[in-house]
C-alpha cells in the first residue's frame, strides 16, 4: 500500500506550548514537521516536554487520523537523540514504506535520567539521590490522553506503537507488554533488560527507579515489573507484535558470572521467550555492531517498515 502526502498546518492550543523546529524541506512539501510541546502531569508532580512529529500532509482541521508512535530516549539522554531519525521517517513515507504517523518523542529526566520508565517507589532517602516518580502511570496516562486530544491521532491500540533504545527499550517492552490496552506493536533496541535480575554493576540499580522507600533498588520490585512477570499474565486476546534489534558488539560485562546479562545475549533471551507467549509475535535483527546508534539507526529503519504491516490505519 502507498500513501501520498501534501503539506498541511497545525493550530496549536491549550497546554501546548507550541514552536516549529526546522527539518528541512522538498520542493514537493514531502517532510514532515517537528513542534515542541507539553503538558502538566500530577503523576510526575510537574511538567512533561516532548517533541511531536506530524507528517507531509497534516491538517488540524481536517478529518484524517494518524496511527501514532511513542520514541523513548535512552539513560543520560534526552528526546533530542531521536529528531536525527526525522530524515529516515520522511523517506520511508514519501517511499510508501510506512503510513504517515503522529511521533511522539517524550523527554524523561526523573531519577537522574535513569528512570527506565517504570513508577518508582523510591523516597529519595539514599546517597542524596532524587525520590522516584511515577513515569509509567504519566506516559501511560497523562501523556497518551493529551496527545489523543491535541492532535488527529487514532485512539486506538491497534495503531498504537512504541519504540525505544537501551533503557528506552526497556521501557517500550514494558510498555507494550503490560498495556496491551494501549499499544499493539513494540521496536525494543539494545533493550536494558536482565533475566533472571540484573548484573551487579547495572545502572537499574544506581538511580531509585526499581526502588523502595530509602532502598535505592529493591530486587522483588524489579522482579515484579521485569518482562517475565507481564509475559506471564499476557491477555492473547489482545496481540502485540515485536520488532527486537540488538548488535553483537554491545558491551561486555567483566565478570564471568555476568556474560549472561551481555545485552547480545539478553535480547535472544528475550525473543525466545517472547516468541512463546500465545498473542505475541516476535522478530529478531543482530546486527555488527555495539550500544550506539550503527545499531540502533539501522534497527530502527527496519523495525518502524516492520510493525507499520501490523498497525491500523
Amino acid at each position: 500500500m502507498e500513501w501520498k502526502n501534501t503539506m498541511g498546518l497545525l493550530v496549536t492550543s491549550g497546554l501546548i506550548t507550541a514552536s516549529v523546529i526546522a527539518t528541512g524541506g522538498t520542493a514537493q512539501g514531502a517532510n514532515g514537521r517537528l513542534l515542541a510541546g507539553s503538558l502538566v502531569s500530577s503523576s510526575v508532580g510537574g511538567t512533561i516536554d516532548y517533541t511531536v512529529y506530524l507528517p507531509a500532509g497534516y491538517d488540524a482541521n481536517g478529518t484524517t487520523r494518524y496511527p501514532s508512535l511513542y520514541l523513548l530516549h535512552g539513560r543520560g539522554d534526552t528526546q533530542a537523540a531521536w529528531q536525527q531519525e526525522i530524515g529516515d521517517i520522511d523517506e520511508l513515507t514519501a517511499a510508501g514504506s510506512i503510513p504517515p504517523m503522529v511521533i511522539i518523542m517524550p523527554e524523561a529526566p526523573w531519577s537522574n535520567g535513569g528512570s527506565y520508565y517504570v513508577d518508582s517507589q523510591y523516597t529519595g532517602a539514599a546517597g542524596g539521590s532524587t525520590p522516584g516518580v511515577a513515569v509509567e502511570t504519566a506516559f501511560t496516562g497523562d501523556l497518551l490522553e493529551h496527545i489523543d486530544s491535541k492532535f488527529l491521532t487514532i485512539p486506538d491500540r491497534a495503531a498504537r506503537a512504541v519504540c525505544g533504545y537501551s533503557m528506552g527499550g526497556a521501557g517500550a517492552l514494558r510498555f507494550a507488554t503490560a498495556h496491551q490496552d494501549l499499544f499493539s506493536a513494540g521496536i525494543i533496541l539494545s533493550p536494558a533488560v536482565y533475566v533472571p535480575s540484573t548484573p551487579v554493576d547495572s545502572s537499574t540499580r544506581e538511580f531509585g527507579a526499581y526502588g523502595v522507600g530509602a532502598s535505592l533498588y529493591d530486587e522483588d520490585r524489579y522482579q515484579s515489573l521485569n518482562y517475565p512477570a507481564t509475559l506471564s499474565d499476557f491477555d492473547p486476546a489482545l496481540p502485540v507484535h515485536l520488532f527486537i534489534a540488538v548488535g553483537d558488539d554491545e558491551y561486555a560485562n567483566p565478570l564471568p558470572e555476568d556474560a549472561i546479562h551481555d545485552l547480545d545475549h539478553e535480547a535472544a533471551t528475550l525473543y525466545t521467550q517472547a516468541k512463546r507467549v500465545a498473542g505475541i509475535t516476535a522478530e529478531l535483527r543482530v546486527y555488527n555492531g555495539g550500544h550506539d546508534w550503527g545499531v540502533w539507526k539501522r534497527g530502527f529503519r527496519e523495525g518502524v517498515v516492520d510493525i507499520a504491516t501490523h498497525l491500523r490505519t
